[in-house]
């Protein structure tokens, strides 16, 4: 049986994998991140219709350049078996999928 050939985006420099905690509301989440931040997360608007989250979503962050390690906008959301490939393959240090 052959594995499925999944696409995946892989965070680029200045990009963090993380795990919604929290849902704030307005468009906001609660996220910890691989880096060992929890950060204040927004969805752009141009998403805000596109995309659904939900709590322990792996999703892609952009930090802010002021206060970021506080701040940040989300930028891609994994499915479940993106986020399987993503963490057999290493991309998931400090965080875990439960």
């Amino acid at each position: 049986m052959e594995e499925e050939i999944i696409r995946v985006r892989i965070p680029k420099k200045g990009e963090v994998l993380g795990i919604v905690n929290a849902l704030l509301g307005g468009g906001r989440l609660e996220v910890k991140c691989d880096d060992d931040f929890t950060r204040i997360c927004r969805i752009p608007g141009r998403m805000r219709r596109r995309i659904w989250v939900r709590n322990n979503d792996l999703v892609l962050i952009k930090p802010w350049t002021v206060q970021s390690e506080e701040r940040g906008d989300v930028i891609w959301k994994y499915s479940k078996a993106q986020s399987i490939w993503l963490e057999k393959n290493g991309f998931l240090k400090n965080i875990s999928l439960e």
